[in-house]
């Protein structure tokens, strides 16, 4: 799907069953969603350029996702979506500075092109150019990516208050659950990765943004992208403490798992020794010998009973005054 939006804020859908002769001089953004080839064919063909493939997107080289060919400035970043899902993950969007334009191409939907295209109107001064759409949108990327970050921060806290609640509820913790929450914790870290990786892909576009002499002719534009830039080095700043927080729940949760564990093995430790003075008692009395004092004894089952009681008290509280139980 191929959308353009006008500077004065009126849409035009494209198709290839209506190609059209010449864009409108008045369009300043086509958002390229899914395109089919048929369709980059098209704009291949109104634009004059050339417009990078699913897999040109995908290459990791800096050279290739960031240069200058012509008049034409081609730009990529990889973008969030998906961030309130189980599995969260990265998507490819190129964005290209041509004739005063703003092309995207882009597989996914990530939010913050949505939230984008809901508060254009809402932009002081409008978007008159190319470079203002993509100053403007980049800033909506990195309000969404603190966003992401917040929430991520929110989710860690109730984490943590679940695997470091309160202690009667601790007790009461139902088997497999600090397991199920190890999981809990590779959906956060593997989201608070994605956006540092994120991050760092925003980073280096908005180095590059920064030095395009249209970027530099326009002053608010260029003050922008310098803010952008600073916001960003703040983001990473916090993803990498995030990332921290993870790792230490991480490990306090696997900690946590070995002293139940241990607790358990040390409970059947203490009552494998507790009743092995018992057991040698009813074994020295089961061996039934011909020649035993106390066989034909009267008291001599009971004298056993006692007996065998108290050598498992003893042993119990040892270990009680010893502070093993």
């Amino acid at each position: 799907m191929i959308t353009g939006y006008c500077s004065n804020g009126e849409t035009v859908t494209f198709s290839v069953a209506d190609k059209p002769v010449a864009l409108r001089p008045d369009i300043v953004w086509i958002d390229l969603v899914e395109p089919s080839k048929d369709e980059d064919l098209m704009m291949e063909a109104l634009l004059g350029i050339s417009i990078p493939t699913r897999d040109d997107l995908k290459d990791i080289e800096p050279s290739s996702r960031l240069y200058i060919e012509a008049d034409a400035v081609f730009m990529t970043a990889s973008l969030v979506y998906r961030s309130e899902t189980e599995i969260p993950d990265l998507t490819d969007v190129a964005f290209i500075l041509h004739g005063g334009r703003l092309v995207t191409i882009r597989y996914a939907e990530p939010r913050a092109f949505v939230l984008f295209k809901a508060a254009m109107h809402r932009i002081p001064g409008g978007c008159p150019s190319g470079v203002a759409i993509l100053t403007r949108l980049l800033e909506t990327i990195a309000d969404r990516t603190a966003e992401i970050l917040e929430q991520a921060v929110g989710k860690l806290d109730d984490l943590s208050l679940q695997v470091f609640g309160d202690k009667a509820v601790v007790k009461r913790r139902p088997p497999h659950f600090l397991e199920a929450r190890l999981r809990d914790v590779a959906g956060h870290h593997r989201l608070v990765a994605k956006t540092r990786d994120s991050l760092a892909s925003l980073s280096r576009l908005l180095t590059f943004v920064y030095t395009v002499p249209v970027v530099q002719a326009d002053k608010d534009s260029r003050e922008l992208c310098r803010s952008i830039s600073r916001d960003i080095q703040t983001l990473s700043e916090h993803a990498s403490f995030i990332s921290g927080n993870i790792t230490f729940l991480l490990d306090a949760s696997l900690g946590l798992i070995n002293v139940e564990q241990n607790a358990i093995i040390k409970i059947f430790s203490i009552a494998s020794v507790v009743l092995l003075p018992p057991t040698l008692v009813a074994s020295v009395y089961g061996m039934n010998f011909n020649v035993m004092p106390e066989l034909q004894w009267q008291f001599g089952y009971p004298f056993a009973l006692v007996a065998m009681v108290i050598s498992a008290v003893i042993p119990f509280f040892f270990f009680r005054w010893k502070g093993w139980l």
